[in-house]
């Protein structure tokens, strides 16, 4: 069934609270190291200030494993200090200095002091891009790092930028269009973050390299969706995007999930708004497929129709009942028809929606296909070109 100029949020289904024992030490290793994140990332939430910092140091410590951890501010003034070694703070404050300087890694090696046998101070820039550096991260270890140690205090601070850059955010809410706070905050859901990270934990033990092709594609995943960007992008970011979303979930799901890709490339050019594929994506792969014994397949479709370009995620999953759609309370229901219990986790699409009609005008919202049992289909139409609109 198509209902045209309708805004489908999709099939909202209550995930089942089940009560898990964790029993071996690789899954109380991840569930560890991910609540040691979780309260790193509270404070760095505020942004870096002193008490933010030594709130974040004993936590961002634990992730690395370091001897000890330094926090330093652009200037080189030290925010925090966390651990023993604290006669060397003033070596990390100078080579903090020169990584804010030159934009890189900084390491220092200190000789014997007292019982302390020879260790060394990494100092790692805090660094965003359109921002520049924005503070310093430091460790001190005995003896010269290991690669390990050193890959580890790259991906913490990676993990400490996007905090940060979240922060910024946060800040600027106020100063935002109200739908386009809601595009941004509602890409990534805590489900989606948990189930990346859990999959990417899996690998680390078994298969090392493809853990660390994961932990790249989230971070440049997440990197692209919080950046600050201007209102609109063109399609072939969009995709790129789309792609390491679909490789962490691949990883997850296996065979289960089956993507096929069909782009003119005439159309890669084309300016829509930021993020407005991936909520389409992440509905057919959560809501749509996740319920479907052995999974499916999402089919994304971009075709040259003259004047304008149009632009389509479909899956074979469950679909959703029409009368549902008519019913025109597709943020309070969930996927069996019943009222829903939280905020409808659709509201990236409603956004999509929003913008796609203050954008080009009301005949470019959604129009979805579905039935129960036969999948559903979202498309777009965007005008292939729009006068004052650009990315």
């Amino acid at each position: 069934m198509i209902i045209a100029g309708v805004l489908i949020a999709g099939a909202v289904f209550a995930w089942p609270r089940t009560r898990r024992t964790v029993t071996t030490s690789a899954e109380r290793a991840v569930h560890s190291t991910l609540h040691t994140a979780s309260l790193a990332a509270r404070p760095l939430r505020r942004g870096l200030t002193t008490d933010s910092a030594e709130e974040a140091a004993p936590h961002l410590r634990a992730l690395t494993g370091a001897a000890a951890l330094g926090i330093a501010d652009p200037e080189g003034a030290l925010l925090a200090w966390d651990g023993d070694h604290d006669d060397l703070e003033d070596s990390f404050l100078a080579a903090a200095r020169q990584a804010v300087t030159g934009e890189r890694r900084i390491l220092v090696t200190a000789g014997e002091a007292g019982d302390h046998p020879r260790r060394t101070v990494t100092a790692q820039p805090l660094l965003i891009e359109d921002t520049g550096v924005v503070g310093v991260l430091g460790l001190v270890t005995t003896g010269q790092p290991e690669p390990g140690m050193l890959g580890a205090l790259a991906e913490v601070a990676r993990y400490v930028c996007g905090q940060l850059e979240l922060a910024e955010l946060d800040a600027s809410r106020a100063r935002l269009d109200r739908a386009e706070v809601r595009a941004l905050r509602a890409q990534i859901s805590p489900h989606f973050i948990y189930n990346a990270l859990n999959t990417i934990a899996s690998f680390v033990r078994t298969d090392p390299a493809r853990a660390r092709e994961l932990i790249l594609e989230f971070a440049d995943f997440t990197r692209y969706s919080f950046r600050s960007a201007a209102e609109y992008t063109v399609l072939s970011d969009e995709l790129s995007n789309i792609d390491r979303y679909l490789a962490l979930e691949r990883a997850r799901f296996g065979d289960a999930l089956q993507v096929r890709l069909q782009i003119a490339p005439e159309v890669l050019g084309v300016v829509l708004p930021f993020l407005a594929l991936q909520p389409l994506v992440e509905n057919a792969v959560r809501h749509g497929l996740a319920p479907r014994p052995g999974g499916g397949t999402v089919s994304i479709t971009a075709v040259d129709e003259g004047t304008d370009c149009v632009i389509s995620v479909e899956d074979d999953g469950v679909g959703m009942d029409p009368d549902v759609l008519r019913s025109g309370a597709l943020d309070a229901v969930e996927n069996t028809g019943g009222p829903a219990k939280s905020e409808s986790a659709h509201v990236g699409l409603a956004n999509v929606d929003d913008r796609l009609r203050a954008a080009f005008g009301n005949d470019y919202g959604l129009v979805v296909e579905t039935a129960p049992g036969a999948g559903t289909k979202v498309s777009m139409r965007v005008p292939k070109f729009r006068a004052g609109i650009s990315a």
